[in-house]
């Protein structure tokens, strides 16, 4: 195998598949792998309440966009930048704060990204116009880094037979919490406003600053250098530009010129920004790590899935809400429509687990296959059953065990591959390619179900929404392919022979 030419990290390469049982060279780099004794409930806890208050605020304000659009008099358009902007912040972020996290302190730089997440979430509480809500979510997105940074935290501080399952339930909190977050504000904006969404969502922010202060270690684990600013200003606009064209392609026109133009900005963009970090001795993002076949592979299949996953996040509660005059649809109120997501945070919770203990045993290949073999059921049950409620209800509890091994096997694909001080950019990167997949897959779910309506009405005609479940399955299907062709085996590891008793660090 040839090694790279060069190292962003002191120079020392890494092998091309580093597993998570490695064991660390000094005390320091192990913080959590001394007093077998020490509880890491507590530690758990804390990044399990910092990504969940991210994670809702994701989806939170989309069932209060109609009462937006009422109070303040905008245009579907005007009130949908409530989420882009969201969006387009929170993938900078994962990008940038992940490697900041992995250079100057993971705890150091999560509390900072949830502080400011915690300011924009009070500008959000206290805006009375769309423009500075608007302004506001783009601070919160600041929040995203919270994903990659506790991915690391818990690589080099949890034990490591406790790193697989930790993951795989932090990886399916950002699932769980998308969906909770569609149920969770109706009561609230029903009893309330809109404003309380905010207030609400901002305790759960404070308590999870308050939770990592108080159980969180610093990791003495870095990788010291200097931030590459030009690698930052060009990925951020390439970010940028791919995922405004994206939500905005079926507003704008996806043929418009606008459009068509920041595709291709942000494909110079994104060319440009490969050659940059493949001459700067610091690169914010390692090129070589990108072409290690199990990270390529994991990215890969993270912009599939995320395509083929996100728009039942959207469609599922849009159908639910549709009047049955329509000869489909259920009649649901926002808050009942949310329901129907219930099932699918219910069984990702336990299936993020199974997951963990899986790829332990048999490798990250298993799981990740068995998510998209497991996603093509649930959506082609949505496909075929969309006229009883108790179908939705099925396919979304079946879903929600593909989408909890996915995002579980997905993140400890990357995490086992990768080098302890590589942990928060290599999962960033995975993260931002699920969004990017997430955001493509659900704008085009979209204009798929918006196609054609009945006549006389606004009303979606109900082909559109079995063609959009459908492609979903095709997408996963083409998934479990790219997943099939990464390196692995889906036999069972072999057990190593019992290492001597060691006194160091690595004993726990």
């Amino acid at each position: 195998m040839a090694l790279p030419p060069r190292s962003a990290y002191g120079g020392a390469h890494v092998p091309e598949d580093r597993s998570m049982t490695d064991t660390p060279t000094t005390p320091a780099e192990a913080p959590a792998s001394a007093p077998a004794a020490r509880s890491i409930a507590a530690p758990f806890a804390a990044l399990l309440l910092a990504v969940l208050s991210f994670s809702l605020m994701q989806t939170m304000v989309v069932p209060a966009l109609p009462n937006l659009r009422e109070e303040f008099g905008a245009s579907t358009t005007g009130v949908s930048w409530v989420i882009s902007s969201f969006l387009l912040s929170a993938s900078v972020a994962t990008a940038l704060l992940g490697r900041v996290g992995d250079m100057f302190g993971k705890k150091r730089v999560l509390i900072a990204s949830l502080s400011v997440f915690a300011l924009g979430t009070l500008l959000a509480a206290l805006s009375d116009s769309l423009g500075l809500l608007i302004a506001a979510r783009t601070v919160q997105g600041v929040g995203s880094a919270a994903f990659p940074l506790a991915f690391g935290i818990v690589r080099d501080q949890f034990p490591r037979e406790r790193v697989p399952v930790a993951i795989g339930l932090i990886s399916s909190t950002f699932g769980i919490g998308f969906g909770v977050g569609l149920v969770i504000p109706g009561p609230i904006v029903d009893a309330l406003d809109w404003h309380w969404i905010f207030w609400l969502g901002l305790i759960v922010i404070v308590l999870g600053i308050a939770a990592v202060a108080a159980f969180i270690q610093e990791s003495s684990v870095r990788s010291p250098g200097r931030i590459d600013w030009p690698g930052v200003f060009l990925l951020s606009a390439g970010i940028v530009a791919l995922l405004l064209a994206i939500s905005q392609g079926k507003s704008w026109g996806w043929a418009s010129a606008s459009v068509i133009g920041l595709f291709v900005a942000a494909l110079v963009l994104l060319v440009v920004f490969w050659y940059v970090e493949t001459k700067v001795r610091e690169p914010l993002i390692d090129i070589e790590l990108l072409r290690r076949p199990a990270v390529l592979t994991s990215h890969i299949t993270a912009l599939i899935i995320g395509f083929g996953m996100y728009g039942a996040f959207t469609l599922v509660p849009l159908l639910a809400q549709t009047p049955s005059r329509a000869g489909y649809g259920f009649d649901a109120s926002v808050t009942e429509s949310g329901l129907f997501m219930v099932p699918m945070a219910v069984t990702m919770l336990f299936a993020s687990p199974l997951a963990g203990r899986l790829g332990a045993a048999f490798g990250w290949k298993l799981p990740l296959v068995l998510a998209c073999l497991i996603g093509v059921v649930g959506f082609v049950v949505y496909a075929a059953a969309h006229d009883s409620e108790w179908a939705m209800y099925a396919g979304s509890a079946v879903l929600g065990i593909g989408v909890g091994f996915a995002f579980a096997a997905l993140a400890n694909l990357v995490v086992s591959a990768v080098d302890r001080s590589q942990t928060g950019q290599a999962t960033g990167i995975n993260t931002i390619m699920r969004t990017i997949g997430g955001s493509l897959g659900a704008q085009i779910a979209a204009s798929l179900v918006a196609a054609e309506t009945i006549p006389g009405t606004p009303i979606p005609v109900e082909s559109g929404y079995t063609t959009a479940f459908v492609m979903s399955a095709i997408a996963l299907g083409v998934a479990t392919l790219a997943a099939l062709a990464g390196p692995g085996s889906l036999r069972r590891k072999a057990v190593a022979p019992a290492a001597a008793p060691s006194s160091g660090p690595s004993a726990a």
